[in-house]
């Protein structure tokens, strides 16, 4: 007898995948993680059949695809592949197509490729090839995706360098995106552009759990505030974030997001596909989110399907599938 699957047809907007890679390219990746202080042995290449597989086991109904390669050729490809998983299989995945932030150039011819694409959304780094999202020469970028109403996917950048020989995935990314995402609100850039809709992944990284002492101490008259930015725009750009659930299910990380945000604004996340992440702890992290007493159930089974509303292509794809 089949195992009756953990959730029901929930979305995860945080999935990566991988177009084929050449034991070369395999074998530089490992190295890369192994330079970062990662031990064992080696991620398992990504895999179209055992990603189907685990999202029938555990009951996700559909999987928003994203990668964000640092190399300008790489990116195309890897949107061009992700679209081909779409079109094969419309009811499962979508695409968050990467954009490339270190040339506005190239984001915006990016951008109106991957509208030719269908995509569903769009991703980003926080750091691309040393330009942070606060970077003032993205504005044609983000007037562009808020013309759009746009759902940007922010990811931190993977390959920051760990400390204390440990991996930069344990925890220095967590702070990259509280960093980021605080400059960003100085800048403005919410302000500017509240017609897209920003997921912030790992639950916010740090940033939930410092947004109280941010709003507290962010608009004292020893901090640099050239966009005056006031403390109550400060507190409604933070909690109009969204923030998914990527390893993040934990109550200390989920009660942390509330506080800043809402229940409406927490979105299902695995963070499939990353060389941190396997299967026991992804439906581990499942686990906790079904058991975190926060909420009740049917809140906690919303979160689940709260992305439905941000991505209508891909619900009617779903919807047209049934």
């Amino acid at each position: 007898m089949n195992e009756q699957p953990l959730v029901d047809a929930w979305i995860d907007v945080h999935a990566h995948f991988s177009p084929p890679r050449s034991a070369e390219q395999r074998a530089a990746m490992w190295q890369a993680l192994q330079q970062d202080n990662w031990s064992g042995e080696p991620p398992p290449e990504w895999s179209l059949d055992e990603r189907l597989a685990y999202m029938d086991k555990v009951g996700i109904a559909m999987q928003m695809l994203s990668m964000v390669p640092t190399n300008h050729a790489a990116l195309q490809s890897s949107n061009r592949y992700g679209a081909e998983l779409v079109a094969r299989h419309p009811a499962r995945f979508g695409l968050l197509a990467g954009l490339p932030t270190d040339d506005i150039d190239a984001g915006l011819q990016e951008l109106a490729r991957a509208d030719d694409l269908d995509a569903d959304g769009f991703a980003v780094y926080c750091q691309y090839n040393g330009v942070f999202l606060s970077d003032p020469r993205l504005e044609p970028l983000w007037a562009a995706l808020d013309a759009r109403q746009a759902v940007v996917f922010v990811h931190p950048n993977h390959a920051v360098p760990g400390q204390f020989v440990r991996p930069g995935v344990l925890l220095e990314v967590a702070y990259q995106t509280a960093s980021v995402i605080t400059d960003m609100l100085y800048a403005g850039v919410f302000r500017r552009y509240p017609n897209i809709r920003f997921i912030l992944a790992h639950c916010g990284g740090a940033l939930p759990a410092l947004s109280g002492r941010l709003i507290l101490l962010g608009n004292e008259s020893w901090v640099p505030n050239p966009q005056r930015i006031s403390q109550q725009e400060m507190r409604e750009q933070l909690a109009a974030l969204y923030l998914d659930t990527a390893m993040t299910a934990s109550p200390q990380s989920l009660s942390a997001g509330l506080a800043m945000t809402c229940a409406e604004h927490l979105v299902y996340g695995s963070d499939c596909g990353a060389p941190c992440t396997a299967e026991h702890s992804a439906i581990a992290n499942i686990e906790q989110l079904l058991a975190f007493n926060g909420l009740r159930r049917e809140e906690v089974e919303q979160i689940g399907r709260n992305a439905l509303k941000l991505f209508p292509k891909a619900a009617k794809r779903i919807e047209d599938a049934r």
